[in-house]
């Protein structure tokens, strides 16, 4: 059963310049996994914009409740190129209080902008 879909869009330009104006954001939003390649280096604006949008659409699928820490949700991708949604602390006990068992995940990035969908399943 579906307990809640959420989609959102993020134009990559306006979140670079987000990025670049406030120097601790990436830190806030994101796990440190999240902002490394498994090189080591730093991935790419692009797909943090994605992951971004991701996490604005997991809200979006769980109510959009107050309290939901960015962090709490983690976007990782799976080695045949899926992409997944790993969650604990203030997403997971929303998650758990609607009956939310597994999540669906499609992120993509074109012409300049990056979109997410998540679906939430019980």
């Amino acid at each position: 059963m579906i307990i809640g879909v959420g989609i959102d869009v993020a134009a990559i330009d306006r979140f670079a310049q987000a990025l670049e104006r406030t120097p601790h954001l990436a830190d806030r939003l994101f796990v440190e996994r999240e902002l490394l390649l498994p090189s080591g280096e730093r991935r790419g604006v692009a797909s943090l914009a994605a992951r971004f949008a991701a996490k604005e659409a997991l809200a979006k699928a769980l109510g959009a409740p107050p309290g939901l820490q960015w962090t709490d949700a983690e976007v990782y991708v799976e080695g045949s190129g899926q992409p997944r949604l790993r969650v604990r602390g203030t997403v997971a006990a929303r998650a758990a209080e609607l009956g939310v068992r597994s999540w669906h995940v499609s992120l993509s990035h074109d012409a300049g902008v990056a979109s997410a969908v998540v679906i939430a399943e019980g």
